[in-house]
């Protein structure tokens, strides 16, 4: 069962999200109203995946909560908000949620949320068992560690152009940096290059 982790410090609205939790199987580890205690939570409690406010009380708001668990947890986070400006949506994508949901929700929005943002989870975790010294042992010459960055983008399905826009690089970096990789590997083209390392 899994175990999910509700921060919110509206009392009404954290209720309503633990009904709707319960009613579908899942199992609560507790609600926090605050930054503070959330991240007790997440220490003690262990939850399996979090369903974070960003605008919450406390010393830090819900994407720098995310933060910190992305960089010390690695559990899964969906962000429920009334939040849904374009700072805030710039703010919250470099944590890289399972899910965004705007306030108010649909108790079967929230449950697909679930679904969806934990399958998306498992998927990237199994994706990080491709690790950089593996494929380095199975080449000829090295990759860097950017050309393995861009390898695992491409591994994921991202075009040149959506891998330029998440690193921050210009579309011909990335080209760039394809080519070597496609040479590295000895390969002709992306679809080759996904089929050799799904090999590893």
């Amino acid at each position: 069962m899994l175990k999910v982790l509700i921060v919110e410090d509206e009392v009404m609205i954290a209720k309503h999200i633990e009904e709707v939790l319960t009613q579908n199987a899942y199992s609560i580890a507790g609600i926090a109203h605050d930054s503070e205690l959330a991240l007790d939570y997440i220490y003690n409690r262990e939850p399996d995946l979090i369903i974070l406010d960003i605008n919450i009380e406390g010393k830090r708001d819900g994407i720098e909560v995310a933060e910190i668990v992305r960089d010390k947890y690695d559990i899964p986070v969906i962000f429920l908000t009334a939040l849904s400006d374009v700072k805030t949506l710039e703010r919250a994508k470099q944590v890289n949620p399972c899910g965004y949901i705007v306030k108010p929700f649909k108790a079967k929005d929230l449950v697909s949320s679930i679904i969806i943002g934990q399958y998306n989870y498992d998927f990237r975790k199994q994706s990080k068992k491709l690790d950089f010294g593996t494929v380095n042992a199975a080449v000829l010459q090295p990759l860097s560690k950017k050309e393995f960055d861009v390898l695992l983008d491409i591994k994921d399905g991202l075009t040149n152009a959506q891998i330029a826009k998440k690193q921050y690089l210009s579309l011909s970096t990335i080209k760039f940096h394809s080519k070597n990789i496609y040479e590295k590997l000895e390969v002709k083209n992306r679809t080759s290059a996904i089929k050799k390392v799904m090999e590893l």
